[in-house]
């Protein structure tokens, strides 16, 4: 599904189908959908996006634009061809089989292996040597089911705009550690809570091999929505930076199911495999939580 626009480009017409297809792509619309929104040609507005077509009608220029959601500035140094601030197509230079660009509007990616081709999942044949393969692997893949597309792309904004901080306040004690996810409007995507503890303290007497401060970690918690985006390693990752920024080599933990696999994945090691389980309250009762 690749579209109709030549690979090659003329200088005066770079700019203005590199602006189209950012719109485009930041519309999430094929080159069919915006001619038939914007009422021109689809064999224009790829000539246009080709840079073949050299001195296009304003009029027409427009209609794509706004149909897209841009704008036209006119009599100002645009940055893009009059388009305030496109979006780039990340893959705008890679190229089919037959030298023609991929569709600006969906994600496309490299295919290395069968692991990289959505279509070899399903029928699970990645699995197989590659002389066994049933079809060639394709240069690239794309994801047509636009709900797909958009969570991948809320994915991918998350991993880049949520911040990861140490929370430092009075109410809590000096032992205290504890680091948030947060988006750009403030919303608490994860928390990392833990504490420092002395083991001359805990166990009354203190031996050369045993460190003089450790840290325990209480525990991880992302919310639902943006589990496996990578916030909680990235708050474990932060404490143990500055753990060793202290002067801090040893820290603690109690995990068990993707908790174990999180810790482990940060550089923790298994003590034991079983972790002690505690109840307070009638033996034979049952507590739910």
């Amino acid at each position: 599904m690749t579209e109709a626009s030549d690979h090659t480009d003329e200088a005066s017409g770079a700019d203005l189908g590199q602006a189209l297809r950012a719109l485009r792509r930041r519309a999430d619309l094929s080159q069919r959908q915006l001619a038939e929104k914007s009422g021109a040609p689809q064999s224009t507005l790829a000539r246009i996006e080709s840079g073949r077509a050299l001195d296009p009608r304003f009029r027409t220029v427009e209609r794509l634009v706004q149909a897209a959601g841009g704008t036209l500035a006119i009599g100002v140094p645009p940055t893009i061809s009059g388009v305030t601030e496109p979006a780039p197509v990340p893959h705008d230079d890679m190229r089919d089989e037959a030298g023609r660009r991929y569709p600006a509007h969906l994600d496309v990616w490299p295919v290395h292996e069968p692991r990289d081709w959505p279509g070899a999942w399903w029928a699970e044949w990645y699995r197989l040597p590659p002389e066994r393969y049933p079809l060639p692997l394709p240069p690239a893949a794309y994801e047509l089911n636009r709900r797909y597309r958009d969570n991948r792309r809320w994915a991918a904004e998350v991993r880049r705009t949520a911040q990861v901080r140490r929370v430092i306040s009075s109410d809590l004690p000096a032992t205290c550690w504890r680091y948030v996810a947060e988006l750009p409007d403030g919303t608490l995507a994860g928390e990392l809570r833990a504490h420092e503890r002395s083991p001359f303290l805990e166990y009354g007497e203190w031996h050369p091999d045993m460190p003089e401060r450790e840290v325990v970690l209480d525990g991880v918690l992302v919310d639902a929505r943006y589990r496996r985006l990578g916030l909680g390693r990235r708050l474990v990752t932060a404490l143990l930076t500055a753990m060793r920024e202290a002067g801090i080599d040893d820290a603690a933990a109690i995990a068990e199911g993707s908790g174990t696999d999180l810790l482990l994945a940060c550089g923790f090691e298994i003590e034991a495999r079983r972790p002690t389980a505690l109840r307070l309250g009638h033996p034979g009762k049952r507590c739910f939580s």
